[in-house]
């Protein structure tokens, strides 16, 4: 097992920051390389404390030798890493760390992420499948406060077209203005879980939003206001399909 010398922190000069005690990864892994290797230096970046905000890793070149992998494998999990907004790609100038402080941090650990593509399609499809449920004992369970804040939001929605971020802050507050409606607290805390993880996905790599999202949102809407359980399932399921669909082709992945 071989690990690179440490190297001095240096946040003035953004020398490569220390990485030592990384191993290489064994061929029996049951991982494949690019996971394992995430794996490694998002654990590293939590319990090593040898890097902090504003750190810059080593170059590929020597995480691939550090790990005994191939680059490729390496450039994928400083991706994935990317995504999930714990490290920060600069063309041309190298990988920095964000932060380790992130409220994002407890998540990831807690939930155990894999790092890779198939994972990323398997919280979407928990998101998609949560979202559904919730949509459909909003329109059961709501009250006309869970309605006028559902209006609340999706009001915002509008007038925040053009700005991405305001837009999607509005966005997400109307999913979880619905799973308050649902009145399943149990329902309503997983959903916050599975938000604040796939959130980051989606602020990584925002675009303008779509007229098509506004029109999702308003279908939902008007099932809950209308009390219509099977309705308000149809028009999650669409809404669901439509936004994983426009991530997934974001990211360049995609099923």
């Amino acid at each position: 097992m071989r690990g690179i010398p440490a190297a001095p922190v240096n946040h003035q000069t953004g020398e490569a920051a220390g990485m030592a005690g990384l191993a290489r990864i064994e061929r029996e892994e049951p991982q494949a390389p690019a996971v394992e290797v995430a794996r490694r230096l998002l654990d590293h970046l939590l319990t090593s404390g040898q890097l902090r905000a504003g750190d810059r890793l080593p170059p590929e070149r020597e995480l691939a030798e550090t790990f005994g992998v191939g680059r490729s494998a390496v450039r994928e999990a400083l991706k994935s890493l990317s995504l999930l907004g714990l490290l920060e790609i600069r063309q041309g100038d190298g990988t920095y760390v964000r932060g380790a402080t992130s409220d994002l941090l407890p998540q990831v650990l807690e939930w155990g992420l894999m790092l890779g593509d198939h994972t990323m399609d398997e919280l979407l499809e928990a998101r998609a499948c949560v979202e559904v449920d919730l949509a459909e004992l909003a329109a059961l369970r709501r009250t006309d406060n869970d309605v006028t804040a559902l209006e609340a939001h999706l009001a915002r929605m509008a007038a925040e077209h053009d700005d991405p971020e305001r837009y999607l802050e509005a966005d997400l507050a109307f999913h979880r203005a619905l799973a308050q409606a649902s009145h399943n607290s149990a329902l309503a805390g997983l959903q916050a879980r599975l938000e604040t993880l796939v959130a980051v996905w989606i602020r990584q790599n925002i675009r303008k939003p779509g007229e098509g999202r506004l029109g999702e949102h308003e279908a939902v809407l008007e099932a809950v206001r209308a009390k219509n359980p099977r309705a308000a399932r149809t028009a999650m399921h669409a809404h669901m399909d439509s936004a994983t669909r426009r991530l997934r082709a974001r990211l360049g992945g995609g099923r």
